[in-house]
């Protein structure tokens, strides 16, 4: 036997149960051996990784060793995950721990050991995993876009264009400028009362670490006897109110849209009764005036100037104690939506309206099976593509809720068929994570990770260039140009 041979038999290894088949992992290999974590799926991954995990912080790929192996099966009560130290974590689901310690490697030949079990084989891991992560022994380094939140590049129409955020209080829809608008996020269980306020005030929230003053919008607008509770989840608007932040309190979100400043007209004078400081500052007109969203003021939401004084006060403080605890890290703001049970993010800046779907859509003759058809946003016809089928996931959503995000790629706008659209979040900058490379073998367009692990969350962010390839944005392009010269039927 040869000394590197006898090497290998007298050091220790980790032993473990793959189906009917055993097989070592060197000791020095191993980080840790955990209990398999929540996973976040990837999408246009290879079968084998089941996920994206988060381990004390850091994204760690989770790939199934059957997986590697070609073999079928999942999980079991005594599986486990095997943290290999590739620089970054990797972990490793197998069936069961066998044995720590030395071990006799068994020869390539033979098929039992002593003890009538199947022999004991080394784990070439780098091997295996090429086989899957075809990248992965000589990745070139990817170029992280740190500025993706910066993508979109407006043209002088979307500069004359007001965004607007559409919510539905009391079962009526109102909006408010995204400018104005921090984040929309899920209400939190915790609400500490204030005692001696009134019913406008419903309480104080922790969010992120700082304290926000939490309003009643139904109570503002003074519909609470009207209007049932949304069935959705309530939601939280976090706005700017002078210099200040607060919440308010909606029954859930609607639509993001980008529309003409025309498409907003004035409130009419009489339902203003001469008060300049409407609360009210202009009725946005949809789908053909069917559908009427009222445009609130910020800056004239709160008629009791003391209550807004409070709530800036308030708000200071927590900003002035955030300051002190240490230096302030940049956020990105980002839309969050849903498919298949993941959440994923899009960069805000990249996204020109979110909207709802259309009951028809024009079907585009001999195009991929992905695109749903095209639609007409104003004028403008957009290609529709439906991103479940894009990201092969199993099922459909349910078609009330699902909605259609329409995003601005190279010049031209696609939509993308989602699930649902559930927030609008700022998330600090210290929480994005790159995606591992054995994550994105094969697919760039999950840009980073956000391991939100106060929420116990991972969200898994698009990098918008890459939601279609140079061949299918030329394809597209011409069809819908195709499209918008053809006469009505």
């Amino acid at each position: 036997m040869s000394e590197a041979a006898s090497s290998a038999v007298t050091q220790s290894f980790l032993t473990v149960h793959v189906g009917d088949e055993r097989f070592a992992f060197p000791t020095s290999d191993i980080a840790e051996v955990i209990r398999p974590p929540a996973v976040t799926r990837v999408p246009l991954g290879p079968p084998s990784l089941l996920g994206v995990a988060n381990l004390r912080g850091a994204v760690m790929p989770v790939i199934s060793l059957r997986g590697l192996l070609g073999q079928e099966g999942g999980p079991s009560s005594k599986s486990r995950v095997v943290v290999i130290d590739r620089g970054d974590p990797v972990g490793l689901l197998i069936d069961k721990v066998a044995s720590l310690g030395r071990a006799a490697l068994a020869s390539e030949d033979a098929a039992t050991d002593r003890e009538g079990l199947a022999p004991v084989r080394m784990v070439d891991l780098d091997t295996l995993l090429a086989k899957d992560f075809y990248r992965f022994a000589h990745r070139p380094h990817r170029k992280r876009s740190s500025a993706v939140h910066g993508l979109h590049e407006q043209d002088s129409a979307v500069q004359n264009k007001v965004a607007l955020v559409c919510f539905a209080v009391a079962g009526q829809d109102f909006a408010l400028p995204l400018a104005s608008i921090l984040e929309v996020v899920t209400l939190p269980e915790d609400i500490a009362a204030v005692p001696q306020t009134d019913s406008v005030m419903l309480g104080v929230i922790a969010l992120r670490g700082q304290l926000l003053p939490l309003v009643s919008l139904r109570e503002l607008l003074g519909l609470r006897k009207a209007g049932p509770q949304s069935g959705g989840k309530t939601r939280v608007v976090v706005a700017r109110v002078g210099k200040g932040l607060v919440g308010l309190s909606i029954d859930g979100m609607r639509e993001i849209l980008q529309l003409p400043e025309g498409a907003v007209d004035p409130v009419p004078t009489i339902l203003t009764r001469g008060n300049t400081e409407a609360q009210i500052q202009g009725i946005c007109r949809l789908e053909n005036g069917r559908r009427l969203v009222s445009v609130l003021s910020t800056e004239h939401l709160f008629k009791d100037r003391p209550l807004v004084e409070q709530i800036v006060s308030q708000t200071e403080q927590n900003q002035d104690m955030s300051r002190d605890a240490g230096p302030s890290v940049a956020d990105e703001q980002f839309i969050i939506f849903r498919l298949g049970g993941e959440e994923y993010g899009l960069p805000i800046g990249s996204v020109d309206e979110v909207v709802r779907v259309p009951d028809t859509l024009t079907p585009l003759p001999k195009a991929p099976a992905f695109i749903e058809g095209v639609m007409n946003l104003r004028g403008n016809v957009v290609p529709v593509i439906d991103q479940r089928r894009r990201f092969n996931l199993d099922g459909e959503g349910e078609r009330r809720r699902e909605r259609i995000v329409v995003v601005r790629i190279d010049q031209m706008q696609a939509g993308f068929i989602v699930d649902a659209v559930s927030d609008v979040i700022s998330i600090p900058r210290d929480q994005l994570r790159p995606t591992p490379d054995l994550a994105a073998d094969g697919s760039e367009v999950i840009d980073r990770i956000a391991n939100i692990e106060v929420e116990d969350r991972m969200i898994l962010l698009l990098n918008p260039r890459e939601l279609l390839d140079r061949a299918e944005k030329d394809l597209l392009a011409a069809m819908c140009e195709e499209a918008s010269e053809r006469p009505p039927s």
